[in-house]
């Protein structure tokens, strides 16, 4: 499995990237070509090597000649790319990114979505950086990116808005549940298209993947700093295709709350997107009987569920801990029996199906409507299921 990994000690920004996949091999004339199809006559993209602190990096810089207009809103700008020629994926891809761009946007500033305007060259630089950086990344081969710690940068930065602190607030709520630090420089380190194009296409934050490397590219900022201005992309092969995430294990101990609550925080805790609840009965002090409430969430959700058990629970306080977990890719399919239609669960593990089940559900609900035993319903569905797997081999 192709993998990479952006490491983000000097920030990111859209052109850093375009840079660093080019520096690691990306054709800079198969990527013009594609940028033909958005029809945008009057931008270019200008490709040299430069020198950062010693270092040889690859700056872009997108150009944009007799350009008139110097700002267009969210609309206009997915106009473009739903006119340009470019394959229908990575249409969608770009103007999702540009979508969480202009909702944080019009959170922050109290307007709506729609009245939201993007600046510096009308925001075709912006176009060129997200649809470039979603091309380059999947015609380079990579399946699966991987983003550092990022050092945004610190201080004020002048724009439309006037002087906003570093990170700007739109870059700074593009990145809640992801790790980043300041390494004490006043300056913008990281842009909002940087922020959004990381967390969009990002799969994990923080320590860098086992892989054999391959390549290495780095992308140049504008700024000369007194350390290297220049993003770090490493390309490599990660040692299996298995999905690896890092996940948060909240657990507290309860022994003063009635019981039947538990049912109520279960249904509310999957409700707010967390991996797994379960109850394990303990003694605690005085040997009082009690139970272990333990959860499994994200780190995206880790303030939300901590908030929620302190509110909702009687305990008085919550003990986490992070923890890296492997998980077999999952699928839903629908398919037909002669009772009716049950969704399967496909299990698969490095590329092979190891698990392939009915849902309990589907086969439950057939069941008392059709009014035949559950063990008949279920012994055809996995009936089903196998007939399926062997047309499927």
């Amino acid at each position: 499995m192709r993998i990479a990994y952006f490491d983000c000690f000097s920030g990111a920004s859209g052109d850093m990237i375009l840079g660093s996949l080019i520096d690691a091999g990306l054709n800079p004339n198969e990527l013009r070509e594609q940028l033909k199809k958005l029809h945008l006559r009057n931008i270019s993209l200008n490709v040299k090597k430069v020198l950062k602190a010693g270092i040889a990096g690859t700056q872009v810089v997108v150009e944009g000649k007799h350009e008139k207009k110097h700002s267009r809103s969210l609309k206009e700008l997915l106009q473009i790319i739903d006119r340009s020629q470019l394959e229908e994926e990575l249409k969608e891809q770009s103007k999702k990114i540009f979508e969480r761009i202009a909702s944080v946007e019009a959170k922050i500033h109290r307007r709506q979505k729609e009245e939201i305007h993007f600046h510096e060259i009308g925001g075709l630089d912006s176009v060129v950086d997200i649809v470039g950086a979603v091309w380059g990344i999947k015609a380079i081969g990579v399946e699966r990116l991987y983003v550092s710690r990022i050092n945004v940068g610190g201080g004020f930065i002048k724009c439309e808005h006037g002087l906003l602190p570093v990170p700007a607030p739109a870059t700074l709520a593009l990145l809640k549940g992801k790790p980043i630090y300041s390494s004490g420089i006043e300056r913008e380190l990281l842009t909002p298209t940087g922020a959004a194009l990381l967390t969009s296409l990002g799969s994990e934050f923080g320590k860098m993947p086992k892989m054999k490397v391959m390549k290495i590219g780095y992308g140049a900022g504008k700024d000369d700093l007194p350390h290297p201005n220049l993003l770090r992309l490493i390309i490599g092969e990660g040692d299996s295709i298995v999905k690896e995430e890092k996940v948060r294990v909240v657990e507290t101990n309860i022994d003063d709350m009635n019981p039947q609550f538990y049912d109520y925080l279960m249904e509310r805790l999957f409700a707010l997107e967390v991996q797994e609840v379960f109850l394990t009965p303990i003694l605690m002090k005085k040997n009082r009987p009690a139970t272990l409430l333990t959860v499994i969430c994200s780190e995206e959700t880790f303030p939300k569920i901590t908030d929620f058990l302190i509110r909702e629970t009687t305990t008085l306080g919550l003990r986490w801990r992070e923890e890296e977990r492997s998980c077999a890719e999952r699928k839903i399919l629908s398919l037909s029996t002669k009772y009716g239609t049950v969704r399967f669960k496909m299990a698969t593990w490095n590329g092979k199906v190891v698990n392939f089940s009915p849902e309990y559900e589907d086969c439950k609900r057939l069941a008392l409507s059709k009014k035949i035993s559950l063990k008949e319903i279920f012994e055809e569905a996995k009936k089903s299921g196998i007939k399926f797997q062997e047309r499927t081999v």
